[in-house]
């Protein structure tokens, strides 16, 4: 037996993305759309099928597994695999499921040959090089003897090839992103003297807003599709400005209660009231994956105004300080995220509160149960 223990309500406004969707579009060629990790927390199946109603043809995930669920569930559109083969199940799915994995390791081809040759069958694949990320991926160095591999192993077949900016969102590393972008081109060109004509991705979201040397065959468009603006607090700010946030997380007030001048509140006596004060209790805490850094410096909204938090972030409860907001009443409505009116949450807001960024925000609230419109 499964218990629902969660209180929180995660909206999806899949027509917002469908919206973000159309502006990168207008900067990009092809823009894949990254739905890993289930779609940053926003659903995985229903992202993707609001994404190709918008002409997707490739959706890039994170594991093969997740891969796997989305050709289960109907999808015809290729697929890539972005953590590419972790063990030798993972290179039976990619063959059975049709899989693009992404290989930046001498070892996964190795293992994936192997497993295609005793199936007497062959596989598409993307190749990843790292360029400055220092992350995942082939080096330069390495370029000569992965094509004498790639040559020798025909059953293994490269069709795309990319790599991973690592700064394209910050204007004062604008040389990184372009001495990234050379070494990219510069092996572009080998693959294609070699006999590869792949087709190559380097831009990420912020790359597609700004970057114009970025932008090559295709794109791979991951945050800004979910209405968070990659350049908030940067010079370029306003390039992002027209994207639309996609979720909207909000819960129940348990209780709506005086707190007097000299009394403290929740664990640890953190905070003391100055003065006579009301509070709510609302339903929301770490168990939920509202963060517990949230306390005494995050805000919630409640009937369209702002509530700053009052001591600290409970297991599943959290209590805030609505002494000037009317109307507030047990069984109300706080927003966690979004919400109406001047207190209205955006997603850099509250990554602001707790002190991390937007994608973390997103995957650990979209954990929680979502409806979707």
């Amino acid at each position: 037996m499964t218990i629902e223990y969660n209180t929180l309500e995660v909206e999806i406004d899949l027509s917002a993305i469908r919206h973000n969707y159309r502006i990168l579009c207008e900067k990009g060629t092809k823009v894949y759309g990254v739905i890993k990790a289930d779609a940053y927390g926003h659903g995985l199946i229903e992202v993707a099928d609001a994404l190709s109603k918008e002409g997707a043809d490739t959706f890039a995930v994170g594991t093969v597994n997740e891969a796997v669920e989305l050709r289960k569930s109907g999808r015809g559109e290729r697929i890539i695999a972005l953590l590419g083969l972790l063990n030798e199940t993972d290179c039976f799915n990619a063959v059975k499921y049709n899989v693009i994995p992404f290989i930046g390791e001498f070892e996964q081809l190795e293992m994936l040959s192997s497993v295609v040759s005793a199936q007497g069958q062959k596989i598409e694949i993307s190749l990843k090089f790292d360029t400055g990320m220092s992350r995942l991926g082939f080096s330069v160095d390495e370029l000569d003897q992965l094509i004498d591999w790639l040559k020798a192993n025909p059953q293994i077949s490269p069709v795309l090839t990319s790599s991973h900016l690592a700064t394209s969102d910050d204007p004062a590393y604008e040389d990184y992103v372009g001495a990234q972008a050379d070494q990219f081109s510069h092996i572009l060109k080998e693959l294609e003297s070699a006999g590869f004509e792949l087709e190559a991705s380097l831009a990420n979201s912020a790359g597609i807003l700004v970057h114009d040397k970025v932008r090559l065959m295709a794109q791979r468009a991951g945050i800004a599709l979910y209405g968070a603006n990659p350049l908030s607090g940067t010079k370029w700010n306003e390039i992002g400005g027209r994207l639309i946030p996609a979720m909207q997380v909000s819960t129940k007030i348990a209780s709506v209660h005086t707190l007097k001048k000299g009394r403290s509140i929740s664990y640890g006596c953190t905070y003391t009231a100055e003065k006579d004060m009301t509070v709510a209790i609302v339903c929301a805490g770490y168990a939920d994956g509202y963060s517990r850094s949230l306390s005494n410096t995050g805000q919630v909204c409640i009937n369209g105004k702002r509530a700053k938090i009052v001591g600290r972030v409970c297991m599943q409860l959290t209590a805030v300080d609505v002494t000037d907001i009317p109307d507030v009443s047990f069984g109300g409505r706080a927003y966690l995220l979004g919400g109406e009116g001047e207190g209205k949450i955006s997603p850099d807001d509250l990554a602001g509160w707790w002190e991390t960024i937007t994608y973390e925000v997103f995957c650990l609230l979209g954990q929680n149960p979502k409806t979707f419109k």
